[in-house]
């Protein structure tokens, strides 16, 4: 799957009862689990030899699993969970009926646009496994490294730039419904000071 070579591939079902005795789950996040969820299956496993890729220093392996769902419209936290309790890097092929998407955990869940199946690759590209996930996570969550920037900075620089974003576009719906002169000069001027901070942070 995903155009991976043929050596890392394996069809290894995970069984949930199995997560769920390991992790001691509660009721609870069983029951959303296995609302959502119908199989988890590990597809392929990603390690120097079998890739000829060195392994890194944080990454010396990684899996891909298929995670068949009952719905479409699925709770994230239920597959961020799952990454946080398998110990391992974790990319996810999320498939529902004939669609899919791929997602994948680094500080936060981030996910693809449902497609077909066959509409997915990923490439091995990298020095070693380190960079090789490294350049995954940036593919699925849409992530463009400027200069000198690590990963994990450019995810949190994108953020905030996100967070300006949204809190220009209120202040600019505020301004236009605003009645008051004054406020509304107030509230043009902070969107100003936004933008330009936005500016910056993109300079930086």
């Amino acid at each position: 799957m995903l155009g991976l070579p043929k050596s890392t591939e394996m069809s290894k079902q995970l069984p949930k009862k199995a997560i769920y005795a390991k992790f001691q789950m509660n009721t609870a996040a069983k029951d959303k689990i296995d609302a959502e969820i119908s199989r988890i299956t590990i597809v392929n496993e990603i390690t120097a030899d079998k890739v000829n890729i060195p392994a890194g220093e944080n990454v010396q392996s990684f899996f891909v699993l298929l995670v068949t769902l009952k719905r479409r419209n699925f709770d994230e936290k239920n597959i961020a969970m799952l990454s946080k309790l398998i110990p391992q890097n974790i990319l996810f092929i999320l498939k529902y009926e004939d669609s899919c998407k791929l997602a994948i955990y680094h500080t936060k869940l981030m996910q693809t646009q449902w497609r077909s199946a066959d509409q997915y690759s990923i490439e091995l590209k990298g020095i070693d496994l380190d960079k090789v996930w490294e350049n995954i996570v940036a593919q699925i969550g849409g992530i463009t490294i400027a200069d000198n920037n690590t990963l994990d900075e450019q995810i949190q620089l994108d953020e905030s730039r996100q967070k300006l974003e949204k809190e220009i576009a209120k202040l600019e719906k505020l301004a236009r419904s605003e009645k008051q002169p004054r406020k509304k000069f107030e509230l043009v001027q902070r969107i100003k000071q936004l933008r330009r901070d936005n500016d910056n942070a993109e300079i930086r």
